[in-house]
Order: structure tokens, then sequence, then C-alpha cells
């Protein structure tokens, strides 16, 4: 082979990368305008959660290092989006203070939440002489005494976003909600039972999912 042919070869080699090149960038070019125009159209948005009430019936953390308690919380969600329906496949909802849990998980029946829909549930969250760590069960009899506790009501779940007839694959969802419980003289809750206080929160909720959690819509 001459020393011209080498040169040709070379030059073809370099003429097809750049096509190769060229034609990668035409491709990614085109998803990016197809994913910039689905998503202007659905204008997807996360669903919106709301801790209404919560309902204390037990909160006992006189034995060292273990707390007791019983709470039913009222929290409900709405899917804002108006061309995205929401299956909740597994929603579990517990208590947790200083982010250790202190309530068992109580799991919300599996739903399916159309376009613009509200949805409310009511359950139960308890545990029962649950361990506490030692540098926290202090904190949380010096904030009791005071007159007031804050824990976060914590929902973890999986959901698909649902788009026409195409449902999309399985995601986590983090839901986080203050909650500040008063007790004694700073107390504002309602008694609605012999040993039941209930408080109104309204309280908005901060929602985690994956930055990128309605891009398989696209595809």
């Amino acid at each position: 082979m001459s020393a011209k042919d080498c040169g040709n070869h070379g030059k073809g080699r370099r003429k097809l990368f750049r096509r190769i090149i060229a034609c990668l960038l035409v491709f990614l070019l085109i998803t990016l305008i197809t994913i910039l125009l689905i998503w202007a159209i659905l204008r997807p948005s996360k669903p919106r959660f709301i801790l209404q009430d919560t309902t204390v019936y037990a909160f006992n953390s006189s034995v060292p290092n273990f707390l007791t308690s019983n709470f039913q919380v009222t929290i409900s969600s709405r899917n804002p989006n108006d061309k995205i329906g929401i299956y909740y496949d597994r929603l579990d909802v517990y208590a947790s203070y200083r982010s250790q849990q202190i309530t068992l998980r109580t799991a919300i029946p599996p739903t399916y939440q159309g376009h613009g829909e509200v949805n409310v549930w009511s359950p139960f969250i308890f545990g029962n002489m649950v361990p506490i760590a030692p540098e926290f069960s202090g904190s949380l009899n010096a904030e009791q005494n005071a007159g007031s506790v804050f824990l976060v009501i914590k929902i973890d779940g999986r959901v698909r976003w649902k788009v026409g007839t195409f449902i999309s694959g399985k995601y986590h969802i983090y839901i986080r909600c203050p909650a500040y419980i008063t007790f004694g003289s700073r107390s504002t809750g309602v008694l609605v039972g012999a040993n039941a206080v209930k408080y109104q929160f309204v309280t908005r909720c901060s929602l985690s999912l994956p930055v990128l959690y309605l891009t398989p819509l696209v595809f």
C-alpha cells in the first residue's frame, strides 16, 4: 500500500468519525427538544401534601430512654396536574423525633389520584415502649416539660405516573410534615376525649422526588 493510499484511508476514518459525532449531536438535540416540548405541554408538578391535624392519644416518656405514643394524623394530598394521574402504590406513615423513628409504620391503602383530585387519609401511628437514644431522651423530657415538642410526620412510598394510557415505572417519594405538639399551660390543642388532644396544623409538607422523575414519560 502506497503512502498516498494510507493518507486517504486516514482521511476516510476521520470523516466517518465526524459523521458519527454529528449524528449523535443531532440525536441529542432532537431528544432535548422533544423533552422540552412534552414538558411544556404537560407542565408536570409534584403532588402537594398538607398535615391538617394530629390527635394525641398517648405520649409518655416517663420511663428513661423509652417512649410510648399513639397518634391519629390527618393528611391530605392534591394532584395539581391537568394531564397526569398518580398511582400511590405504597405509602407508609410514621413519626420521628430528631430523625429517630418513634412509632411503627402504618400503611395507607394503594390508591389512584386523578387530575386535580384530593385524597384525605387519617391513619393511626403508634409505638409501645420504643427505645430512644440516651442523648435524645433527655432533650425529649426537657422539651415536654417546657411545653412543646417538635416532631416530624414522615411518609415514605412509591408512586407511578399516568399520562393517557402510558404508565411509568415506580419512583420513591419522601414527604416530611412538621408538627409541634404542645403540653400543659402552653397547649394549643382541643380536648376530644377523656385522654385525647387534637391539634390543628394545616401545615404544608415538603416532598422529595428524583429530579428527572417525569423523564420516562417522554419515552
